[in-house]
C-alpha cells in the first residue's frame, strides 16, 4: 500500500513501545526528518541499555492491512523530568495532526511515570515545531548557542511544568 493510499482510507492510530525490529523504520524517519539524524546504534542503545528511556512509535493501521510506523519519540526520564530527545513524524504524514497526537501521548506516558516537567531543544528557525510545543504550554526557557553542528544554529530550550493530573485533564478537555 502506498503512503498516499494510507491517507485515503480510514485508519486506526496506535502508540506502542518501540522494539528492536522497529529500528530500521525509525531510523528512516529520523534521516528524512533531521539534518543530523541519530546513528542506528543509538536506538539500539536506548532500547537495550538506557533504563531511563521511554521510546514510542506511532502506527497507522489501515483496515485489512499491516500497520505502518509513521512516527517516533525518545524521552529520557530522569527522576521527575522528561527530556524529549527526539520526536518526529515521517514527512509524508505531516500536516494531519499526527505530530500533535504523538506529543500528547509522549507527555501522557511521561506523566504516568511521575514526570512533573518536560524539556526539549528545538532549532531557532523551526517555527512550526515551536508553535506545536507552545500549543502544549511549552515556553522558551533558555538558549544554547551554536548547538547544531551542521549549521551552528542556536537551539531554544523549551520547558513545560508543572505537569500532573491537572495537565492530563487539560489534554483530555482540549481533545489532544
Amino acid at each position: 500500500m502506498t503512503y498516499s493510499k494510507l491517507l485515503d482510507v480510514k485508519n486506526k492510530l496506535n502508540y506502542r513501545p518501540m522494539n528492536l525490529e522497529d529500528i530500521p523504520r525509525v531510523h528512516e524517519i529520523d534521516i528524512r526528518s533531521f539534518s543530523l539524524p541519530w546513528p542506528e546504534k543509538s536506538y539500539y542503545f536506548e532500547l537495550t541499555e538506557n533504563p531511563s528511556t521511554l521510546a514510542l512509535v506511532t502506527e497507522l493501521i489501515p483496515e485489512g492491512a499491516e500497520p505502518v510506523i509513521i512516527g517516533m519519540s525518545i524521552v529520557w526520564i530522569i527522576i521527575d523530568e522528561a527530556h524529549i530527545a527526539t520526536i518526529a513524524i515521517h514527512p509524508d504524514f505531516r500536516g494531519y495532526g499526527y505530530g500533535k497526537s504523538l506529543l500528547a501521548e509522549t507527555l501522557r506516558q511521561s506523566i504516568q511515570r511521575g514526570v512533573k516537567i518536560a524539556t526539549l531543544e528545538v532549532r531557532k528557525s523551526n517555527l512550526v515545531a515551536q508553535a506545536l510545543y507552545r500549543s502544549f504550554g511549552f515556553m522558551i526557557h533558555d538558549l544554547r548557542s551554536h548547538y547544531y553542528r551542521d549549521t551552528n544554529e542556536d537551539a531554544l530550550i523549551m520547558t513545560i511544568g508543572p505537569m500532573g493530573t491537572q495537565y492530563l485533564a487539560w489534554l483530555d478537555k482540549n481533545g489532544i
